[in-house]
């Protein structure tokens, strides 16, 4: 069965590296595959490993093989979906051509700090994604034509259960889970505090420029910043890092090897930075964090605020996706209604991926029931307030219907997509010209498909 397990960047979530990729193809690169009128390039291939790799994707030993395999994969929904006629306009692509442009910008703090990482300017970089982006939304048409009418009933759950559970010692094992949403907020330090921080940073500037001390020196004595602070304020990063500040980011870049920046506002808090070293994408800084101190007078007034939409929350009158819409400023749960989700993304949760405030929150919260506004401090430092709403807890038990059943009926649908899947590609493939480099051939993902006698002409 083949069953796609899609890098980041091939369901176009890319970094610019593979815009710059585009123009800068290796030396050594040539057409490791056809499929069709469709090509794919050993470029193709390196970029788009490097990305997953600068994104700390774990990469299994035959990802070049994988990657190989949806790319082809991708091609044939592409030929399919254009033989087919199905509805991706020019102004579709040109919308998430701009959408996409608009992240760029806003990530990087702005267009010209955008063109300078980038080394090309928008209108380019829009040319360099837009053969990818039809190709993409080419691609998920299709796929998503192909199994519009997969459903799974609560018979076809039981039965996926019933053989699985054949083996009970195979079941899984689930700890103790938990769906948990929250509403955070973080309290505004007062202009004079804002102020304040700033003025330090700019002091320290003044006696590094002067001589007077060492940037590492006053990075291990003044920085808030638990993760440098010890080593002198020293972090190293890529131009492509997408877990690095776009402000912070396009600033480094920006600066000449010794040289210190002005004082900048990040999302972790006010800075300033110095080069140690650069080597093309990859960059040595020194960096000093001040985060601005908020006081008493600002923590009572989000928990007042917080405490006013809990209230609306328990009457009823406020749904607690409406309140995470309007109110709640955490970045990685504001888009999930306010759901905490697993390393793998799931809303799954054991007591050890939680923090120990939130474990002590919800020794005292029955399933059902919100907490009253409690002050935390997150990964990065910052203080924030928050409430916390309980919506399930299972106990510790080996997989079954009665608690697992969502779970359960997740895994046989996507089984069920898998084979409808896996038909089709064994239906369409042979009717494709597939021509794959010699050093591919080994691949067992793309072997079968190199030895099906195609039935298309060239």
């Amino acid at each position: 069965m083949m069953k796609l397990i899609y890098f980041a960047c091939f369901v176009g979530i890319c970094s610019l590296a593979n815009a710059q990729g585009q123009t800068k193809k290796v030396l050594a690169d040539k057409i490791i595959g056809v499929i069709g009128s469709k090509i794919i390039l050993q470029s193709d291939i390196v970029n788009q490993i490097e990305d997953a790799k600068r994104q700390g994707q774990e990469l299994p030993p035959d990802a070049n093989c994988i990657l190989l395999q949806q790319m082809m994969a991708q091609k044939a929904l592409v030929l399919q979906a254009e033989k087919d006629s199905l509805p991706v306009s020019d102004e579709d692509v040109e919308a998430e051509l701009d959408l996409r442009v608009r992240n760029f910008i806003n990530y990087y703090g702005g267009k010209e700090a955008l063109e300078q990482i980038a080394g090309r300017t928008v209108y380019q970089i829009k040319e360099d994604f837009r053969d990818q982006i039809k190709e993409s939304k080419l691609s998920n048409a299709m796929h998503n034509k192909i199994l519009e009418n997969v459903k799974i009933t609560p018979t076809e759950v039981k039965e996926f259960f019933d053989r699985m559970s054949k083996d009970t010692a195979k079941l899984p094992f689930h700890e103790t889970q938990l769906e948990i949403k929250q509403i955070v907020i973080y309290p505004k330090a007062s202009r004079d505090l804002e102020k304040y921080a700033q003025d330090e940073l700019a002091e320290y500037k003044k006696q590094i420029e002067s001589g007077q001390t060492s940037f590492d020196k006053l990075a291990k004595l003044f920085s808030d910043d638990p993760g440098t602070k010890d080593n002198g304020g020293r972090f190293e990063f890529n131009k492509n890092d997408k877990n690095v500040d776009g402000t912070f980011l396009s600033t480094a870049f920006s600066l000449r090897e010794g040289q210190i920046s002005r004082v900048i506002k990040s999302k972790f808090g006010y800075h300033i930075i110095q080069v140690v070293s650069r080597n093309g994408d990859d960059i040595v800084v020194r960096h000093i964090l001040k985060i601005p101190k908020v006081t008493d007078v600002e923590i009572n007034e989000a928990t007042a605020k917080l405490d006013s939409i809990r209230a609306k929350l328990v009457a009823g009158t406020l749904s607690f996706g409406e309140a995470v819409d309007k109110f709640s400023e955490d970045e990685n749960s504001k888009f999930t209604a306010g759901a905490l989700t697993s390393p793998t993304g799931t809303p799954y949760l054991t007591i050890d991926q939680l923090d120990k405030d939130l474990v002590t929150m919800l020794d005292r919260l029955k399933v059902g029931e919100y907490s009253a506004p409690l002050t935390f401090t997150d990964d990065r430092g910052k203080q924030a307030v928050r409430i916390v709403f309980l919506q399930n807890k299972t106990e510790p038990h080996i997989e079954n219907l009665k608690d697992d059943y969502n779970e359960i009926a997740q895994k046989a649908l996507e089984e069920k997509k898998n084979i409808v899947l896996d038909k089709w590609f064994q239906t369409k493939m042979p009717t494709y010209f597939i021509s794959v480099d010699e050093t591919y051939r080994g691949c067992a993902q793309v072997a079968k498909w190199i030895t099906v006698p195609s039935t298309a002409k060239k």
